[in-house]
């Protein structure tokens, strides 16, 4: 990673709001002079996108949350080495809608795979990338899921498509995944920042973009630059 470069991701249940965040933070430091690449997962690359549409049209749930596990694994893999760290090698700001703790909170808490299995792959996937700062965007489950359900709808008005098959799931299996991400907040409160995402779509770019410019701050206190 070079200087300037920063690895930012964003985690949260269905419907936060993370892709409009993302596009808001990316005009933000554009407008700094950043260099910006926003990415998602799964997806990303191109051996990624294929293994998206494979887990998010359902195709492989009749093979186990294991193989699914495995499938985000070698899509991670193969998105970190093409895109997400020759960006940060060159100097980038990566802006990524989801990572390595959406693993640990799909496959790994609702979907009852053991901690070390989902250890385990995550280092293989990331080989040592992790994110510099990871903002978690919180609101009560019904509300996100309502939202996610109500984007659906619409989209598939106009283009015909499907709700994903997470969005499909129980209101109970959305409340567990918000408990867990706010968990992995508290274990590592240096990475991670909670932003409450119930509020209006400005206010919660104005602490998203605090808490990148704060994060930016820290590095550059220890050497880093940004």
């Amino acid at each position: 990673m070079t200087a300037g470069a920063m690895f930012v991701t964003f985690e949260g249940g269905e419907g936060v709001g993370k892709s409009t965040q993302i596009r808001l933070l990316a005009g933000a430091l554009e407008a700094q002079g950043h260099a910006v690449r926003i990415t998602r997962e799964p997806g990303g690359s191109g051996g990624a996108e294929a293994v998206r549409h494979v887990v998010l049209s359902g195709a492989a749930e009749s093979h186990g949350v294991r193989m699914e596990a495995l499938l985000f694994a070698a899509a991670r893999s193969d998105h970190v080495e093409t895109l997400i760290r020759p960006a940060l090698d060159g100097g980038s700001m990566v802006l990524c809608d989801r990572f390595m703790d959406s693993s640990r909170v799909y496959q790994g808490i609702t979907g009852n795979l053991p901690e070390p299995l989902i250890d385990g792959l995550e280092r293989l996937a990331i080989n040592g990338l992790r994110p510099d700062i990871t903002i978690i965007l919180d609101m009560p489950a019904a509300d996100g899921l309502e939202r996610a359900r109500a984007r659906a709808s619409k989209a598939a008005e106009v283009a015909n498509a499907v709700p994903d098959r997470f969005e499909k799931e129980e209101l109970e299996t959305h409340e567990k995944r918000r408990e867990a991400f706010l968990d992995i907040a508290a274990r590592d409160p240096v990475r991670c920042r909670v932003v409450d995402a119930s509020r209006s779509v400005e206010a919660i770019a104005r602490d998203v973009l605090a808490a990148v410019e704060a994060r930016i701050a820290e590095r550059q206190d220890a050497g880093v630059e940004a």
